[in-house]
């Protein structure tokens, strides 16, 4: 594989880590800037916000511009806005801050996904969007626990300036490992970018992607409660369980990339029938240690399946206008993400029990298997229509 993909991959590390780390040190952060840990959570929330919302708006600021520049330019705004978090000397600026950086996060991805599919023969692409990811999935592995407990020795602002260093090794490796923009026939065109959302295929994929996630975040966001109050274990367990996801979607964000150079929707529709078959008997496994164990691991390892394969058949089905619908589908996720938790809090909230929640996230990916499905039979039809005679 190319070098300049593992320049992506440094600095999705980097972006990884300053999304989620806030997780384990809002103790940390709430204590040092005098708000309560629940206003301190809502920095989650706006970071959320700003990937749903920044990704499209930079997209269409930077539409004319090479993708490697737009690139270098995204990740210096990621230093800067790590800067500001950590400098920042009040809760208000830091929330600020943290929606700056979040603006270059779902752009970043959404375009480096399309760079990355340059930079190999066409049947490895799902490949190359699968190591760009690998950054994000090592985050969730090493980033974010080591980040955790460097905030928790040395103070939540070290773990920022961590990451600032990580995001300065991230635009040096862009600028001298990704290549200029290369086989581009025409300038990239606003009018392109907005025309493919005509296209009935972009907006099944992207339904995919939000279903997908919110089936995995529905459960995923309650997993601590899960394992405490369902299985049985010990806080501390629970830290051990979670880095068994993380090699899991380590491990199945690579199988995926592999797949989906073979068959793409193929990929797709086994990876989710898997996740219902996955959180499915998780409602029953969740009971035992051993069980819920394999079962987490399994879980991580197919839902970073669909990953890469989701990005490239948005990609696919957005032709030579890639950019913006590549960016929107990292909202997408982002998009499930909060409305899976707001589905699973709302069981909650209705009566269900926490052994009850894999249910809800097996019927939503059960509605993503059906989008699927429409979606490649639509194809199938398609096909010969577009044959000549």
């Amino acid at each position: 594989m190319p070098i300049a993909l593992f320049a992506l991959a440094i600095a999705s590390f980097g972006i990884g880590t300053t999304e989620f780390v806030i997780m384990g040190l809002l103790p940390e952060v709430a204590a040092d800037l005098g708000v309560s840990i629940p206003s301190a959570g809502l920095l989650i929330t706006g970071y959320a916000l700003g990937v749903v919302v920044g990704g499209p708006i930079i997209v269409v600021a930077t539409a004319r511009l090479p993708r490697k520049m737009t690139l270098v330019g995204l990740a210096a705004m990621f230093v800067v806005g790590n800067l500001f978090c950590a400098i920042a000397p009040n809760y208000g600026l830091l929330m600020a801050a943290r929606v700056f950086t979040a603006f270059g996060h779902g752009a970043f991805f959404g375009i480096s996904a399309v760079v990355a599919g340059t930079l190999v023969p066409r049947n490895q692409r799902a490949q190359a969007m699968a190591l760009v990811f690998a950054g994000l999935t090592l985050a969730n592995i090493l980033g974010v626990p080591g980040g955790t407990a460097l905030g928790q020795v040395a103070g939540w602002r070290a773990t920022f300036w961590a990451v600032v260093a990580i995001g300065l090794l991230s635009v040096a490796a862009i600028v001298a490992w990704v290549p200029s923009d290369r086989g581009a026939t025409a300038p990239p065109s606003l009018v392109r970018e907005f025309a493919v959302f005509k296209r009935l295929q972009v907006w099944l994929a992207m339904a995919i992607s939000v279903l997908s996630a919110g089936a995995t975040f529905a459960c995923f966001t309650y997993i601590a409660p899960i394992l405490q109050q369902v299985t049985g274990m010990a806080p501390h367990q629970v830290t051990w369980v979670l880095l068994l996801f993380g090699v899991g979607i380590t491990i199945g964000n690579l199988i995926g990339g592999r797949l989906a150079d073979w068959r793409l929707m193929p990929t797709i529709i086994g990876a989710l029938a898997a996740l219902i078959l996955v959180l499915g008997q998780f409602a029953w496994s969740s009971h035992g240690v051993v069980g819920a164990c394999i079962s987490v691991f399994a879980w991580g390892c197919v839902m970073f399946i669909l990953i890469a394969p989701l990005q490239m058949r948005v990609i696919e089905c957005a032709g030579d206008a890639p950019n913006l619908a590549s960016t929107l589908n990292q909202g997408a996720f982002n998009v499930g993400n909060a409305g899976g938790a707001w589905i699973g809090g709302a069981a909650i909230t209705l009566g269900a029990s926490y052994d009850f929640l894999p249910i809800v996230g097996a019927a939503l990916a059960a509605l993503a298997l059906a989008i699927a499905l429409i979606s490649m039979r639509l194809a199938k039809r398609q096909v010969p229509a577009a044959r000549p005679a």
